[in-house]
């Protein structure tokens, strides 16, 4: 079952700049080998069910480590026999617009 988890997660007691604690997180999601996009405001993952939502336990993990006060948000996209959708939804966007999007992230 593959699914696209988009998720920020974010200390609320490190103060205003959180950046050192988010990439601990960006470095566990980049060595699980798992297939994710960045974005300014968190990070989407690709894979199935077990593995997107073990890699959100495993930053969670990381992070309580000295943090107090944790926030997490997320979104979750099943759809059924479809992966690649990191890309596919783009490109099916773009190609009803008959154009590559200047800002694709």
């Amino acid at each position: 079952m593959s699914v696209l988890l988009e998720f920020s997660m974010t200390p609320l007691d490190k103060g205003e700049s959180v950046s050192k604690q988010v990439s601990r997180s960006l470095d566990i999601i980049d060595r699980s080998g798992i297939d994710y996009r960045l974005n300014p405001m968190g990070t989407v993952l690709e894979g199935d069910w077990d593995q997107v939502m073990g890699v959100v336990k495993d930053c969670f993990e990381r992070m309580s480590e000295d943090c107090n006060r944790i926030t997490c948000s997320m979104k979750i996209d099943y759809r059924k026999g479809r992966d690649g959708r990191l890309t596919a939804k783009i490109k099916s966007v773009e190609e009803k617009l008959g154009r590559e999007l200047s800002k694709n992230l």
